[in-house]
């Protein structure tokens, strides 16, 4: 019959991928606000866009709904054991790329599932390693400080790839047990990042996938360190390119 995600992020063209793969349909439900270069891949890989609400959450909700009313399977982009251990393997490969284990491994954080798979693997074999959260939003944040998960009023959708008012189940048992810390950047802040990973690769990440280097900056700037590995997780490039100006006034006051 098919199968039916919600996603603000990379999960809606990862969905759409798989399922042409298999030869089978896939709709999947996006915010309103989601950037048109999104929508598009999606279009592209053959799924069918259905645009609800202002951000994941109500996204989210809608895609339920929809996969009652047609009997389609519903795949979770973070609070499900396969996607959490498919992203885990992002865990592997950044091991593999290392000469020796890394001080710290910095992720971004939107619903979890990224920084469970990647803290679960890693931890296992390294425990040493510091599992670094960066959020523009405090979902994560707040829920590890309280010991229980906890729903924020609202959330930006500036880093739209991890605006998430409520973070995952099994993504927030994952974090207590793994993740060190989690750290929040504001937007001036992810805008300097977005410009820096452009200035060292010319490349243009979105603001969820600069997260990591702003979290980065702020980590060193308080713990004054030199001379250790520090890995970014850049996870995302979808950007409208009308949106650049808007970065590049604010990266300035950023960098400060």
């Amino acid at each position: 019959r098919g199968v039916i995600c919600a996603s603000a992020g990379n999960h809606a063209p990862g969905v759409a991928h798989g399922a042409r793969r298999r030869g089978i349909p896939a709709v999947i439900v996006m915010p309103q606000t989601t950037p048109n270069i999104k929508v598009q891949a999606v279009l592209d890989l053959g799924g069918e866009v259905i645009l609800h609400g202002d951000d994941f959450d109500h996204a989210y909700e809608h895609a339920v709904e929809v996969a009652r009313e047609r009997s389609l399977t519903f795949i979770h982009p973070f609070d499900d054991p396969d996607v959490i251990a498919g992203q885990g393997t992002i865990g592997m490969e950044i091991l593999r790329q290392c000469s020796s284990p890394p001080h710290a491994i910095f992720v971004p954080i939107g619903g979890g599932g990224l920084i469970a798979g990647i803290a679960a693997y890693v931890k296992s074999l390294y425990p040493q390693i510091r599992i670094v959260g960066v959020e523009p939003e405090a979902s994560m944040h707040d829920s590890l400080r309280a010991g229980e998960r906890v729903t924020l009023d609202r959330v930006g959708i500036f880093a739209d790839g991890v605006a998430v008012r409520r973070v995952g189940e099994e993504t927030f048992r994952l974090a207590r047990k793994y993740v060190d810390e989690v750290l929040l950047v504001t937007t001036d802040e992810i805008c300097a990042g977005i410009q820096d990973i452009f200035e060292d690769n010319r490349t243009i990440a979105e603001p969820a996938g600069a997260l990591a280097v702003a979290g980065i900056k702020r980590y060193v700037a308080r713990e004054q360190c030199t001379g250790q590995t520090l890995v970014a997780l850049n996870c995302g490039a979808n950007v409208n390119f009308d949106r650049l100006r808007h970065i590049a006034e604010r990266a300035d006051i950023g960098a400060q």
